[in-house]
């Protein structure tokens, strides 16, 4: 199998059947299939699905709702392709770019190539401003520079894909999931359409997951095979913070100044006792990490490539 689609739905019924004709009719020249997860609609989408699905289609329904993420994970965790395709059901995406993906993907030897939705056909006040500020910090926080993080057009290598360690809400940080794997990645402009049936599931209100999604990227990034070096580092400054307080306020008490109450020596104490707690949760989450590795006989590397003379 060449490529294999994922494409996740949630109360897209009307959108079906266009989806499943313009997927066949981008990638006739191809062996591919298509994987349609359903993330437990409550509408006539999986209904639907098997009516209009031909002998490419593969569907995958929840029976409830977990989230984009989840239904990413599974489709993908589904496919046997070579390469593997994401993209949303909403028929917002082109299916019709992904030749041109994969063809960037191969000639440039690349692992990844995302797909940057050049002339988005969205609301500028609910939809591309805040997607503009989001992509910006993400951009300059996690160094992996992307122009659109919330296109899900992206077609990746398999074992890049398979690999990527989905849970919660962590599809829209799939570019730095996989920049973790030291995949080389590209981007392409992409076609987008504007929405024609059924609504949007996104609003503002995400803004604040993705910022807390977003802290945890910054955490895979630097400390999660070294959580003590995080927790270790604050928590030793705290408690040198709080203990010279602490011996400043002694001194004053030899003095024979009265120091019960201030707040100065409440700060000292709060801070000698946060410094030990920093420091015993990175200890505790470094006994947790060794406990991920080597239960599971994971490695805390990924070999490229072995290579033997002769």
């Amino acid at each position: 199998m060449k490529i294999s689609i994922v494409v996740t739905v949630y109360n897209e019924a009307d959108n079906i059947a266009p989806l499943i004709a313009k997927v066949d009719e981008a990638m006739k020249s191809f062996e591919y299939e298509l994987i349609l997860v359903d993330d437990g609609s409550k509408d006539a989408t999986v209904k639907n699905i098997k009516l209009f699905a031909n002998d490419k289609c593969k569907l995958i329904v929840f029976n409830k709702n977990y989230g984009q993420t989840t239904a990413m994970s599974a489709g993908i965790d589904h496919a046997i392709g070579e390469y593997i395709v994401t993209m949303d059901g909403d028929l917002q995406n082109d299916p019709l770019d992904i030749p041109l993906m994969l063809e960037k993907l191969e000639n440039k030897g690349l692992d990844v190539v995302a797909g940057k939705r050049a002339n988005r056909k969205d609301g500028f006040v609910f939809r591309k401003f805040p997607s503009k500020i989001a992509n910006w910090i993400i951009r300059n926080s996690t160094n992996v520079h992307l122009s659109d993080y919330g296109c899900s057009l992206r077609i990746y290598k398999a074992e890049i894909a398979k690999n990527l360690g989905l849970y919660g809400e962590l599809h829209r940080f799939i570019p730095v999931l996989a920049k973790l794997q030291g995949a080389n990645m590209d981007e392409m402009d992409v076609r987008h359409h504007p929405r024609i049936h059924g609504e949007s599931k996104y609003g503002i209100g995400r803004t604040f997951k993705v910022m807390s999604d977003l802290l945890l990227m910054l955490f895979f990034q630097k400390y999660f095979q070294r959580p003590i070096h995080l927790f270790g580092t604050a928590g030793l400054i705290t408690f040198l913070v709080g203990m010279l307080i602490n011996f400043y306020m002694i001194i004053l008490k030899i003095l024979g100044e009265d120091i019960w109450g201030r707040p100065l020596l409440i700060l000292g104490v709060l801070l000698t006792l946060g410094g030990v707690q920093l420091i015993t949760s990175g200890l505790v989450a470094e006994i947790i990490v060794r406990t991920y590795y080597e239960s599971q006989d994971k490695k805390t590397y990924q070999i490229k490539e072995i290579y033997t003379l002769g």
